[in-house]
């Protein structure tokens, strides 16, 4: 404990009570950990050598990708520090810069599965001028209005962590920092620091997957207006794979929620081990999804690999 504010720095924790096993709880981690990053990086290098995925829908998968790479980035030296070297002590600076794009990117992810609900919505709904709406040009602004969106909105509630007094324990809640659990550690007003957050997520989060709703409910209209079965099953298909990774990034940003807001006596293991999903559950999973459930990508990694091997 370390009760006075003139200290520089936070401490990290792990899992309370089992410290004595968090090297082996560490693997695990570590493998998973590896896995986002390569998972992430062939698809990224994928969409980048493959002439044939150089369309909007794959641009946007390039930026999901990316975008789950910098999270886990992000995350990983300091729940690995943790974990693995009992390393628990982080400097207030590169805290709140931590909890500063672990919450950006949050929303640049959202946003980015909204631009690729919009990406096929325009396919399915307005094919003929698919082309000539989504253009790289407009890709581009598209993405560049989703990183000002997620990076910019993060800015007010964060630059104050720099200014506020630190008077209490000094020990976080989990293995890397977030700006809910260094709040509760300020003395001061922060008044704006509980309710922005509340508004931003309302207008991100919440505004985001309505809007995803109702465009795949449009999309759904306009596929049961074709006449023939088989049509509607391939119209369906190319949209599996977003579906499925919405359904991933959502329900664990929901099950998160759902646990802090009602799950005051729910044990503090359970918030922690929802934390972790949260931040490498959708990460996981989506190479996965889209390795999966998108022929064009399993055409293109088999492609790649045996160009290389031809190489070598």
């Amino acid at each position: 404990m370390w009760p006075n504010s003139s200290s520089s720095s936070f401490l990290l924790t792990g899992f309370p009570g089992l410290e004595a096993v968090h090297h082996w709880i560490s693997t695990p981690f570590f493998f998973i950990y590896l896995s986002i990053l390569l998972g992430n990086s062939i698809l990224l290098l994928l969409i980048k050598e493959d002439h044939n995925l150089h369309e909007p829908m794959y641009y946007f998968l390039a930026m999901l990708a990316a975008t789950d790479l910098g999270l886990t980035l992000t995350t990983m030296p300091t729940v690995l520090g943790v974990l693995w070297l009992d390393h628990r002590e982080i400097g207030k600076v590169a805290c709140f810069s931590q909890a500063y794009f672990i919450h950006s990117l949050a929303f640049v992810e959202s946003g980015v599965l909204l631009a690729m609900a919009y990406d096929r919505f325009i396919a399915i709904c307005n094919p003929l001028r698919y082309s000539s709406i989504l253009t790289n040009n407009q890709v581009l602004k598209i993405g560049l209005g989703v990183l000002m969106r997620g990076f910019i909105s993060v800015v007010p509630p964060i630059l104050p962590l720099y200014f506020f007094p630190y008077c209490h324990s000094h020990i976080l809640s989990h293995a890397f920092c977030l700006h809910q659990d260094v709040i509760k550690l300020a003395c001061a007003d922060t008044t704006f620091n509980r309710l922005y957050p509340v508004v931003l997520v309302v207008l991100i989060f919440v505004l985001d997957s309505l809007i995803i709703l109702i465009s795949y409910v449009l999309i759904l209209k306009r596929v049961l207006s074709i006449a023939s079965k088989e049509e509607r099953a391939k119209t369906l298909n190319t949209c599996v794979s977003h579906i499925c990774c919405v359904l991933v990034f959502y329900v664990t940003v929901i099950g998160l929620s759902l646990i802090h807001r009602f799950g005051k006596q729910v044990p503090h293991i359970v918030h922690l081990t929802m934390s972790y999903i949260y931040f490498i559950f959708p990460p996981l999973m989506n190479p996965i999804i889209y390795s999966v459930k998108t022929k064009q990508i399993q055409i293109g990694i088999f492609r790649l690999f045996t160009t290389h091997r031809i190489k070598v």
